[in-house]
């Protein structure tokens, strides 16, 4: 019995006596006790109701590989070699660079209900309770070498921003890796930037020659809801997608984010990020707004601009212009 059984049948969001449960799981009745402690730890929302049973403070939708594949447009899935659904791993990205070591993961697309040991930019801990978030990895081989990366992390948000978009939000893009959403569901342009929540984080992790061909794994991870304790602490503005669209379903998303993302693939090493420079810069959060430069020990205000052909980021601190070309550099928006 795996925690991913427990909370398929919890998945429906009914209550569910001790008794059925260890019947249908073929567990005592303190085994499932002992399985929905776990569950609360992992940051899940149990809810006892008492003299009946368990339940989930919401329904959720399990991902499942069979519907996300259907839902796929032709195109997409002949780019797609193999998908991946884990109730369980340490990291998703991980799972795809053993595949490359292993002579596979071109193509090939990992999504996880739980990720026990994920990383964010700068080696941030990503983690959300299970089957309550999108994370997602996607490999792909690029035969000319890593100079033409340049800037996919960028049109990687953007791709999931047009996803997003078709869904009915208007999420925006902040350099270089993140997608923040206000959590005002008609607020429009008139929101103030300061109510913007990190939505979902992308991180990129490349390996291979600088001059040849290399392995890049694609990881994204997107908030879909956050139990009140985990949004507490998390020492940033943070949004959540159901609090959006609490109809959304799990499985199309993803089908959807997955298909943009092979269409983008697949034309990236011939057009490069100048194809999609534009569409970062319409959704570009901080777009003539004072910011917040910060490098290492090294911390300026600026005035953000737009971001060029390469993805770098272009600001104006004290009347001179200065590009800023990734790396460990984190730009925050100055109140």
């Amino acid at each position: 019995m795996t925690i991913g059984n427990l909370m398929r049948l919890l998945s429906d969001g009914e209550v569910h006596s001790g008794e059925q449960l260890g019947e249908t799981l073929g567990i005592s009745r303190a085994a499932v006790w002992k399985q929905l402690k776990k569950l609360e730890v992992l940051g899940v929302d149990i809810i006892a109701v008492k003299g009946r049973g368990y339940r989930l403070s919401q329904r959720l939708e399990p991902l499942e590989g069979a519907k996300i594949v259907e839902r796929l447009p032709a195109q997409a899935r002949h780019h797609l070699t193999r998908l991946f659904v884990e109730d369980q791993l340490p990291s998703s990205n991980e799972y795809l660079r053993t595949r490359f070591e292993q002579g596979a993961g071109h193509g090939e697309v990992c999504l996880v209900e739980l990720q026990t040991a994920g990383r964010g930019r700068r080696g941030r801990v990503w983690s959300t309770p299970w089957g309550q978030s999108l994370m997602l990895s996607l490999g792909w081989r690029f035969e000319s070498g890593v100079a033409v990366l340049e800037g996919l992390s960028l049109a990687v948000g953007v791709v999931v921003a047009q996803v997003l978009e078709q869904h009915g939000v208007a999420p925006k893009l902040k350099w270089p890796n993140d997608i923040l959403l206000s959590e005002q569901a008609d607020a429009g342009d008139a929101t103030s930037h300061s109510e913007l929540g990190k939505l979902a984080g992308i991180l990129i992790e490349v390996t291979g020659d600088a001059g040849g061909p290399c392995e890049v794994v694609i990881g994204m991870g997107m908030n879909l809801w956050l139990p009140a304790a985990q949004r507490a602490a998390i020492d940033q503005p943070v949004a959540a997608l159901f609090e959006r669209l609490p109809d959304i379903s799990r499985n199309q998303l993803a089908s959807d984010v997955v298909a943009g993302l092979l269409s983008m693939l697949a034309d990236f090493e011939r057009v490069g990020f100048s194809a999609w420079r534009d569409g970062w810069n319409d959704r570009h959060a901080y777009a003539g707004l004072p910011v917040r430069v910060i490098q290492g020990q090294q911390i300026s205000d600026a005035v953000a601009g737009d971001v060029d052909e390469s993805g770098n980021l272009w600001v104006t601190e004290n009347g001179h212009s200065r590009r800023l070309a990734g790396g460990e550099i984190s730009v925050r928006r100055r109140l």
